[in-house]
């Protein structure tokens, strides 16, 4: 067998082993194969070319990997070398410039990222004042009709609307709710938006003198004006959900066993095809 189809096999093998999004952090930490691939991009034999810039963009459809690959030496040169050569077929080098985009714009990704991250917990530490406030007061509520996940929904959300709520906890087996409220705030408020739901009512629970409680309905002509926050905290966007990234994706049985085998075996045949 000719050491051009021996290299041919191994990245064809790559570029499938890639394909299976449970196998590309494996491939990118392996250190012979990243750079084995890289020097494929200058191989003689345009389908080891194409097939080696094929990995390497199924490898860059984990957002982890990304900085990595940018950061191989070689990588980002190799790919511009692809795309400026002459003798390159034309799908060849839209592949290369498709691959170089993603990974140029990887850091600027991570920047905004970043500073979308920073900016969200801002407005959290300003919604969420903290449990140590001093100006702070906590209300227990009795919540009749708090019976399911459902209703504890409604709930959240008719606190989450009241300027001055600190933060919340729900205790649905006695279906009570404690709440950390500015000072300033009435608790009739949160009794009102409770109400609003129109599926329940909130009591106040509060303390006796020897220790005990007492549940106190709130007045009916009690109703306050809710001032309504506009400043709820955002929550991230589905697609950047770790638990939606790709690289999570189920599998076929026995990929990963056989790929780690795969992998030894390509990484062995680059040592002994290449010197670095």
């Amino acid at each position: 067998m000719s050491a051009e189809l021996d290299a041919l096999t191994v990245v064809n093998q790559l570029r499938d082993l890639a394909a299976d999004p449970l196998n590309r952090r494996a491939i990118v930490e392996d250190q012979g194969c990243l750079p084995g691939l890289i020097l494929f991009f200058d191989h003689p034999n345009p389908q080891v070319v194409y097939s080696a810039l094929l990995a390497v963009r199924y490898l860059a459809e984990c957002r982890a990997n990304r900085e990595k690959l940018k950061g191989e030496l070689g990588m980002m040169l190799s790919l511009q070398n692809v795309m400026q050569k002459s003798t390159s077929p034309g799908e060849t080098k839209l592949l290369a410039s498709e691959i170089y985009e993603i990974l140029q714009s990887a850091g600027k990704e991570e920047a905004e990222q970043a500073e979308a991250a920073a900016a969200s917990c801002q407005r959290k530490a300003h919604f969420f004042l903290g449990s140590n406030n001093k100006r702070a007061k906590t209300v227990v509520l009795h919540i009749d009709g708090l019976d399911d996940s459902t209703r504890r929904s409604l709930c959240e959300e008719a606190l989450l609307k009241i300027r001055g709520v600190i933060s919340f906890t729900f205790q649905m087996a006695v279906k009570r709710c404690v709440v950390r409220i500015r000072s300033d705030l009435k608790a009739e408020a949160l009794g009102t938006a409770i109400n609003s739901t129109k599926v329940m009512t909130a009591q106040q629970v509060v303390k006796t003198e020897d220790g005990g409680e007492l549940i106190v309905p709130f007045q009916e002509d009690a109703a306050v004006l809710v001032e309504e926050n506009t400043d709820i905290p955002d929550y991230l966007p589905e697609d950047e959900s770790p638990s939606n990234e790709q690289d999570k994706a189920v599998t076929r049985v026995g990929s990963i066993t056989d790929g780690v085998g795969w992998l030894s075996t390509a990484a062995n045949f680059l040592s002994r095809s290449f010197y670095w």
